[in-house]
């Protein structure tokens, strides 16, 4: 699931990146710069720009976007902030700590930017919800096909500070050990850079995730308690373990929700291109740029001309 948010997000974000340079050209004229005092005048610029492959896709997600608008308005869709909001909580934490404001800061993207694009997501995904049915023999097939990815190993739940040293990590464990707190020394000490921001949580992980030095370490020492200095090859480690879950076989009682929550993935994948050919078969679009003429791809004549039953909101 986090392998396609994450790509999903990834070619929105492309999606986006277009957008903003296409609405960064537009203006009232003039030049865009000067190459050694010889003008590159505003009006090429958006010429080239327009009749690219990029300026194509640009315009391509801006009618998608409006069409995806159109249809909440008509059919009274309503996204929360709070449902956008849990939704980028979510992509975000697929990612090491600062990267995806890396990402945006890289792409020229604002939060609202971000916000836009995922709202309508939502829409398309409420829109396709409606029409999708996962019932108990669904779940209990999945099931009987799957284990070998649903049963879930050993895990533990662990942080930790990562130095170059003998010598600083027995210092950062006795500053530890007198009381001081672990995620102001990850951030003060930590070489890690993916944790040392997030006072060095690891989340959960299973065996064969770590080196095993650090292995060995983890799923032996005891919960709640700083651990000497480990070795790895990447410097040494003072570790405290937080939670641990033990391995555990998939049921139904067990693993229904996320079972559904996979089945209803798989079937959005198969719905969504087909309801957003349905509604540019519904729409009436006029292009009057030559440039964007061949810019909307053509509708395959296998597609239902009619648009998905409309999605009722809560």
């Amino acid at each position: 699931m986090s392998v396609r948010i994450t790509a999903g997000f990834t070619a929105l974000l492309l999606g986006l990146a277009l957008a903003g340079c296409s609405e960064g050209s537009a203006g009232s004229g003039g030049d865009v710069a000067t190459v050694n005092g010889e003008k590159i005048s505003r009006a090429d610029y958006d010429a080239k720009l327009e009749s690219s492959q990029q300026g194509k896709a640009v315009f391509n997600q801006m009618v998608q976007g409006l069409l995806i608008d159109q249809y909440a308005k008509s059919n009274n869709i309503s996204i929360s902030d709070a449902d956008v909001e849990k939704k980028e909580d979510d992509i975000k934490s697929k990612y090491p700590a600062g990267q995806f404001e890396q990402i945006l800061k890289s792409q020229n993207l604002t939060e609202d930017d971000v916000k836009r694009i995922l709202r309508q997501q939502l829409i398309v995904e409420k829109a396709v919800d409606a029409n999708i049915k996962i019932s108990d023999a669904d779940i209990a097939a999945y099931l009987a096909k799957n284990h070998a990815t649903l049963d879930t190993q050993e895990q533990v739940r662990a942080r930790h500070i990562l130095v170059a040293d003998l010598k600083t990590a027995q210092d950062v464990e006795n500053q530890l050990k007198a009381g001081a707190k672990f995620e102001d020394l990850a951030t003060k000490y930590s070489t890690d850079p993916s944790s040392k921001a997030k006072g060095g949580e690891l989340g959960f992980f299973s065996k064969g995730q770590m080196v095993p030095a650090f292995q060995a370490a983890a799923f032996s020492q005891p919960l709640n308690v700083v651990g000497p200095p480990v070795k790895s090859p990447f410097g040494y480690h003072i570790i405290e373990v937080e939670e641990k879950k033990p391995a555990q076989v998939a049921t139904v009682a067990n693993s229904s929700d996320k079972i559904r929550t996979l089945l209803t993935q798989q079937q959005e994948q198969a719905a969504v291109p087909t309801f957003l050919q349905g509604l540019r078969s519904k729409a009436t679009i006029q292009i009057t740029d030559d440039r964007l003429k061949d810019a909307l791809p053509p509708i395959p004549a296998a597609t239902p001309a009619s648009t998905p039953a409309p999605a009722t909101s809560p």
